[in-house]
């Protein structure tokens, strides 16, 4: 072809293609903006706890120094952009501390608190679903604490931040998006508690923390994340075989603070002797979560008080402190295997367990089902 031919036919070739583009472009946006709900938005009720989502930074820096648990929940519900087209969203402060902070009496409040909220509504109107808004350091016990306590197929979902408010790079205003947007969704129904962080969803019994400061800290394990919330919608990929949602057996309605058994973690470490489980035992526990080495073993002088301990009568449940894999019991009445349960997590089974049951083969079924 003539190169005088060939270049007006070029020039015409772009800018038939900037046109498509320009044409093309708004209808895709148009398209991911139709992902939202048309129908009535869901009620979704936000009951804050405090943590980094809720913290006041010293600085604009992502690494400055900053107050946990420092706003009301009113001031992290400003201006989250879209919001409105997502949700009808109300809130309330249940308490505004740091998550080190939450004790297991705040873990039973709030597990009947949200109950109430669930079955009975808020002012008279039904809620489709609860976000939790909490500290990461511990976010992981509540949520697992949640998954076993509240009873109902509505969405309950625990987010928090890595970096607080006022940072360049705050990641609490997706992350309450996300988790508001998880909440609301009818595909999360029926999956118990859920972690929403850097656009993943885990589930409750899986997440745990695994980085100090990376904001996809939150991961489950050798499962992998439920599914991912972006703008475009909420997507599941796989779903937990373990009991969920209105599944779950244990009901805390009537129980109390002092109903709440004594379960503490023994760590074991070469040449570690059997002192802090005989402390533990002296101080009152009515379990011992073992964190063992590789598939639950510990050290000869740890293991000798640990089955006296046993024998005496004590509640003793074998994990493993690697974080992955299984551990199954010794065999004897008063051990228990956790099976995957990273240490953390077996002991917040323990403490509802034996709020229901002293059996030992019930025990080990729960262990089994949850």
């Amino acid at each position: 072809m003539n190169p005088s031919l060939a270049r007006p036919l070029v020039r015409t070739t772009l800018c038939l293609a900037l046109f498509v583009f320009a044409a093309v472009t708004p209808a895709v946006a148009q398209q991911e903006e139709s992902a939202e709900p048309t129908g009535p938005l869901p009620h979704v009720r936000v009951v804050a706890t405090g943590g980094t989502i809720a913290g006041r930074a010293q600085s604009a820096e992502a690494g400055a120094g900053y107050q946990s648990g420092s706003l009301p929940i009113e001031e992290l519900l400003v201006d989250l952009p879209g919001l409105d087209r997502m949700a009808d969203v109300t809130a309330e402060q249940f308490i505004n501390v740091a998550s080190t902070g939450v004790t297991p009496e705040h873990w039973l409040g709030l597990a009947q608190r949200i109950n109430v909220i669930l079955d009975e509504g808020v002012d008279g109107r039904d809620v489709d679903g609860v976000v939790v808004t909490h500290g990461t350091d511990a976010l992981e016990e509540t949520a697992y604490f949640l998954d076993l306590t509240v009873s109902s197929d509505k969405p309950v979902v625990v987010v928090g931040a890595m970096r607080p408010p006022g940072t360049v790079s705050a990641d609490g205003p997706i992350n309450l998006i996300h988790a508001i947007q998880t909440a609301g969704a009818e595909a999360s129904r029926g999956r118990g508690t859920l972690v929403v962080l850097n656009e993943e969803i885990h589930d409750a019994r899986d997440a745990t923390k695994t980085n100090t400061r990376s904001v996809q800290t939150f991961q489950s394990r050798a499962w992998g994340p439920l599914g991912n919330v972006r703008r475009g919608g909420v997507n599941y990929y796989r779903i937990s075989t373990k009991r969920q949602g209105a599944e779950m057996e244990f009901d805390v309605s009537d129980m109390t603070p002092g109903d709440l058994p004594r379960v503490d973690i023994v760590y074991s470490y070469n040449g570690a002797d059997g002192a802090g489980a005989q402390g533990f035992a002296d101080a009152g526990a009515d379990a011992i979560v073992i964190a063992g080495s590789g598939g639950g073993g510990t050290s000869r002088e740890l293991g000798e008080t640990l089955r006296e301990l046993g024998e005496g009568g004590l509640w003793l449940v074998r994990t493993s402190r690697v974080g992955s894999g299984s551990v199954g019991s010794w065999g004897r009445g008063t051990f228990v295997g956790a099976d995957d349960l990273i240490p953390q997590k077996a002991r917040i089974l323990m403490m509802v367990a034996l709020m229901h049951t002293e059996e030992s083969t019930e025990l080990q079924r729960i262990f089994g089902e949850y």
